[in-house]
């Protein structure tokens, strides 16, 4: 499963504690050798101040240089106590339950700012000050502390790089720390300051790009231990802006796509929620060149080359990748038995009769357990067919309703009415628009309240006459 393996792709788009981790489950898992893993290790933990850490990997190590470790921690333990003096008073503050009460309740940083002056003397260096203690503490692997600090410096910082900043930081403390639902939030937070720039340096196309690979694997961690993480992975996954960013940097996130769209195939849609396998299948057409591995490859020989044969012998390369992968690992039951309602799902809509043990011999299942699942496969399905069992000669007989012209005009033009309201209720937001721009526009120019043609103000025509009316786009 080497071969398999996509974390030297993975880790140069995480910080350094994240990718740790990641290194840490290749230890367990055994995929390469104990010494290259506890060297890779090394020479990501030796930049970081986890001293004692550092010192358990360089001792499984023979051809380490050797290293001072004890003056290691005390550089660390000095550099710890200025950072902790200069970030003091700041602390004192929020560690008043009420100064905090008044902080928190004030949505504007520049009242907080302004009242951290006034009533506890405390100026913008001092602030900065807790950011630089709190990034601090994540070095040494207190990410619970680096959290809570970074958290109460955004409450009252105006920098903008530097909230940017704080804000990764807060997102690989709660990530490193379990607090799901936290970094769920930093998620959403940074995804909106990377879309909305505001003119400041994310604003560059190359900025942007970066940014959104960056947030696109660590938003890894926090989908694939939320309850309907899946759900929100594809929804941002499959984003224009960020589609498109993998498309362009990071195509080998396909296979979290892939498998987090087998996996929610049969779970209960919230909200808008669909079924994306079909999208998913002509992106991976798209980017085989670029990328593939048995879990995209699994969702081509499936839906677009009819291949059962070989879907079947991809599926069970492909659930020794989940397995083994770090994300997937937890939910590789899961994508088995979703693989295999897909694989039965298309079985089913290309034939009318099936032989069950032929099924299920592609399902790799017993006759017995492969009976069980069409059974389930046909009682729960939405594919709107009819399917008897004849036990004699133990084939499936599959029938299905043909679709009447009318009941195909009816769904092409299910959504018409819909989409002719919201054009009109468009045209007259623009028409209410353009109306208010010409009032200010005679106010400026000293008109006496009246429009073109002796036309009271609030009734002068906006709509220019190339646009036609409401009333003509619905009919």
């Amino acid at each position: 499963m080497a071969e398999y393996d996509i974390t030297q792709r993975l880790i140069p788009h995480l910080d350094r504690h994240l990718a740790i981790v990641i290194l840490n489950h290749l230890a367990d898992i055994d995929v390469f050798p104990a010494g290259q893993i506890a060297k890779a290790q090394y020479d990501l933990g030796k930049a970081t101040n986890m001293v004692d850490y550092v010192q358990g990997l360089h001792e499984q190590l023979p051809d380490a240089e050797p290293t001072d470790f004890q003056r290691l921690r005390d550089e660390a333990t000095a550099k710890y106590t200025d950072l902790q003096e200069k970030a003091q008073p700041v602390m004192n503050v929020i560690a008043d339950p009420e100064a905090v009460a008044k902080l928190r309740s004030g949505v504007d940083r520049e009242k907080n700012l302004e009242m951290l002056r006034s009533e506890y003397n405390i100026n913008i260096d001092q602030i900065n000050a807790l950011y630089h203690f709190g990034q601090y503490q994540y070095t040494l692997g207190a990410y619970a502390q680096a959290a809570n600090f970074l958290y109460h410096f955004l409450l009252f910082s105006p920098s903008f790089e530097l909230n940017i900043s704080a804000h990764w930081g807060k997102l690989a403390s709660n990530i490193l720390s379990g607090e799901w639902e936290s970094a769920l939030t930093d998620v959403k937070d940074l995804r909106d300051a990377i879309d909305n720039p505001h003119g400041t340096s994310m604003a560059k196309p190359l900025a942007q790009l970066q940014a959104r690979t960056w947030l696109l694997h660590w938003s890894l961690f926090v989908f694939f231990n939320q309850a309907q993480g899946c759900q929100g992975l594809l929804e941002m996954f499959l984003a224009p802006a960020y589609l498109n960013t993998i498309q362009t940097s990071c195509p080998h996130l396909l296979r979290y796509l892939v498998a987090a769209a087998v996996i929610s195939r049969r779970a209960p849609k919230v909200g808008r929620a669909r079924d994306h396998i079909k999208d998913l299948t002509r992106i991976i057409q798209l980017e085989e060149y670029q990328y593939s591995d048995p879990v995209t490859g699994f969702l081509k020989d499936l839906f677009t080359d009819f291949d059962f044969d070989k879907a079947q012998e991809r599926l069970t390369v492909a659930e020794s990748v989940v397995r083994e992968d770090f994300f997937l690992s937890g939910f590789a039951d899961d994508f088995v038995e979703n693989a295999r309602w897909l694989v039965s799902e298309a079985f089913c809509r290309i034939h009318q009769k099936i032989d069950i043990d032929q099924l299920s011999r592609t399902l790799n299942m017993s006759t017995e357990e492969g009976e069980r699942w069409i059974v389930n496969l046909i009682r729960d399905s939405r594919m709107g067919v009819e399917a008897k069992i004849d036990l004699k000669s133990n084939m499936l007989h599959i029938s299905r309703q043909n679709t009447t012209p009318t009941a195909t005009l009816i769904e092409t033009t299910r959504g018409l009415a819909f989409r002719s309201q919201a054009v009109q209720y468009a045209m007259q937001n623009a028409s209410g628009e353009r109306e208010r721009g010409e009032r200010g526009e005679r106010g400026e120019r000293g008109g006496r309240g009246r429009g073109r043609g002796g036309r009271p103000n609030g009734t002068a025509r906006a709509l220019p006459d190339a646009v036609p009316e409401p009333s003509e786009v619905a009919a």
